[in-house]
């Protein structure tokens, strides 16, 4: 029996999304450097790490969404997708733009940015979806889409582009800490993955 999406699951699913993000961002440290802190988790202080944090809760409760409401597949895929994509542009648009304006980064605003992002990306989906056959069309550039990220998702911790967006400003550094690559080497002998 389909179920319509409602405004209660887009508050519910940015909650959900922003308390699972803020416990993913301790997954590394906590779990010593395992090889799924480092595919979900937070390893270094930069932008592109904490947007990370996003992925697999949205992903978690679009699963947990469309098992419940069982909502017209195409539309909603491709109305969660876009939401995917909005994370990575409101986090990257509102970080650097209060950074260029305050010239330091702030605790506090990095806060709000996320919480903002969590409920941007839920209202976007819920707004897309409302489209109906007209979000549907759009479904094979959504897969597309996906697949491209999940590409962009797994490879950019590990192998992270010299840009601003994935240096850690504490260290300096890209990706994955030595120590922590070590650390992460040894769980993938020993084949461990918590």
């Amino acid at each position: 029996m389909k179920r319509n999406l409602s405004i209660f699951s887009l508050i519910a699913g940015a909650i959900f999304t922003f308390l699972f993000a803020s416990l993913l961002h301790f997954f590394y440290d906590f779990s010593d450097g395992s090889v799924l802190s480092v595919l979900f988790g937070s390893v270094n202080e930069s932008v592109w790490e904490h947007i990370k944090l996003f992925v697999a809760p949205y992903v978690v409760w679009s699963i947990i969404e469309l098992a419940y409401f069982r909502p017209s597949f195409k539309p909603f895929v491709t109305a969660k997708v876009l939401g995917l994509y909005s994370f990575p542009a409101v986090i990257i648009i509102l970080h650097y733009a209060y950074m260029a304006i305050f010239g330091s980064s702030s605790f506090i605003f990095d806060i709000f940015i996320s919480v903002f992002a969590s409920f941007f990306a839920q209202w976007l989906s819920y707004r897309v979806y409302q489209l109906g056959d007209k979000a549907a069309k759009w479904f094979p550039l959504a897969l597309a889409a996906l697949v491209l990220f999940g590409v962009v998702y797994f490879s950019f911790t590990a192998v992270p582009p010299k840009a601003e967006l994935f240096r850690d400003p504490i260290t300096g550094g890209y990706g994955i800490p030595d120590s922590g690559y070590d650390r992460g080497a040894a769980v993938l002998e020993n084949a461990d993955l918590i």
